[in-house]
């Protein structure tokens, strides 16, 4: 089945920024969202975006440090994060409608994920 993947991983400092992206062909008309899973713990909703981009969620904890935002010509969606924080170190994924993989928990059709360490 076709999944979302999200790409553009890596380690930063905290107080640093990175960009993750995520691949949403077959997903136009769709909602997107991001997720993330902390070692060890089990995976939260980071926020989620409008099919035409033009609406945007974010958990509490992201407000004023990332922004989600999608490119629907290159089928693509964006997450920029910035002033992370070691708390902010997980595994990222990204989803189509996430609003309903919200009331999922036992949700099972992740893609790929993105590996974020933030060091302090």
């Amino acid at each position: 089945q076709v999944q979302a993947v999200a790409l553009g991983g890596g380690t930063v400092q905290a107080g640093g920024s990175l960009q993750l992206s995520c691949i949403t062909s077959g997903f136009a008309t769709s909602p997107m969202g991001w997720f993330r899973q902390p070692p060890g713990k089990e995976r939260e909703y980071v926020g989620a975006i409008s099919p035409r981009g033009d609406s945007t969620d974010y958990a509490e904890f992201v407000k004023g440090r990332f922004t989600i935002s999608r490119d629907l010509a290159n089928d693509k969606m964006y997450l920029q994060m910035s002033k992370l924080e070691p708390e902010d170190t997980a595994v990222y994924y990204c989803v189509s409608k996430p609003a309903i993989v919200k009331l999922q928990p036992d949700f099972d059709s992740w893609g790929p994920g993105a590996q974020v360490t933030v060091s302090s």
